[in-house]
């Protein structure tokens, strides 16, 4: 399963609805390169700030058995 994390600094604007277009735009992206074999149904991607030992948010997959909430690893 493909799985993408971007890892950013934290800024105001870059609020849930912009991390789901983001993800949505990642997910094009990939799905696109057919030489790649990758179904969306697989692909999750994730976001994360510059903080480290809290939960990682939810994640963005067409999937949604791949869109919950994953413990930060230690």
């Amino acid at each position: 399963m493909p799985f993408v994390q971007v890892t950013w600094l934290p800024k105001a604007c870059r609020t849930a609805e912009v991390r789901k277009q983001v993800a949505e735009a990642v997910i094009k992206a990939m799905v696109s390169v057919q030489s790649a074999d990758i179904s969306s149904n697989n692909l999750v991607v994730r976001f994360a700030e510059s903080v480290d030992g809290f939960p990682l948010p939810k994640g963005h997959s067409e999937n949604p058995e791949l869109q919950a909430p994953v413990k930060a690893a230690k």
